[in-house]
């Protein structure tokens, strides 16, 4: 006769772990599903894509975090001081992820407030830059305006507050540190592939716009010196936020060899 229990008690520990992974895979099939679908458009479906590639991530990791088996403990104790958020979360990396983050927000307000239609295609109000080169109004595109950047705040405005949510709960949740610490990291750097992936195509996009037709002039030519520095970063993250969400625990493990404190 089989003994299935341990098979079963093998697969709830390493559930969360199955899950993460499926998260990324399934998001890497949707991404490339979404961005050989048929388009007029070339931007469009790369906009999907990542989107939808950040979104499934981020997914996974909850659903990985739901799945997490709580340690039962026969006698709990209790701590007076109070669990935060930002005792969880990767001390050096979160940073930098928020200040991304707020560049993103910024470059799509930027972007949607300088956009304009594109008066070759109907109805993609928002989707080009207008200037004027050699005397003549030019529109320069794709441009990150509301067209292309709608799907980008809706998955920010979807999975922000959720991470958010789940990092709390994490925070005053039940089990060990070095357990609430390997999920909080997950979620974090999920958020990040989120956050870093989109950083990372409108750096592009605003970059194949203002080289299109040498008309973006030296404020175009400021704009690509100052998104350099946004997009190594963005590459950086987003390398740092892929292997945090497959193996939480090796990237925390490194960091406390690098000094880094364990948190209390």
């Amino acid at each position: 006769m089989l003994d299935t229990v341990p098979l079963q008690s093998r697969f709830l520990d390493h559930a969360d772990h199955y899950a993460r992974w499926s998260g990324l895979a399934i998001g890497t099939e949707a991404a490339r599903q979404l961005v050989t679908m048929r388009s007029g458009d070339i931007a469009m479906p790369l906009v999907f894509a990542i989107t939808a590639f950040g979104l499934c991530a981020v997914g996974g990791v909850l659903l990985g975090d739901a799945l997490t088996l709580r340690p039962q403990e026969a006698v709990r104790t209790a701590s007076l001081a109070p669990r935060l958020v930002r005792d969880q979360v990767p001390p050096r990396m979160t940073p930098l992820l928020l200040l991304q983050a707020a560049s993103l927000v910024a470059l799509l307000v930027i972007g949607a407030v300088t956009a304009s239609a594109d008066p070759g295609q109907a109805g993609r109000a928002g989707s080009v830059l207008t200037v004027t080169c050699e005397g003549l109004r030019t529109s320069l595109g794709p441009w990150p305006g509301l067209y292309y950047s709608g799907p980008m705040f809706a998955a920010l405005a979807v999975g922000t507050p959720v991470c958010v949510w789940a990092l709390r709960r994490i925070a005053h949740g039940p089990g060990d540190d070095q357990q609430r610490r390997d999920r909080a990291w997950a979620i974090t750097g999920a958020w990040g592939l989120l956050v870093s992936s989109q950083v990372l195509l409108v750096a592009v996009m605003v970059f194949v716009a203002l080289t299109e037709r040498a008309c973006a002039g030296p404020l175009g030519a400021a704009a690509i010196v100052a998104l350099c520095p946004l997009s190594l970063l963005g590459l950086f993250t987003f390398g740092w936020s892929l292997v945090t969400v497959v193996a939480p625990r090796a990237v925390d493990d490194e960091a406390a060899r690098e000094g880094i404190p364990d948190d209390e």
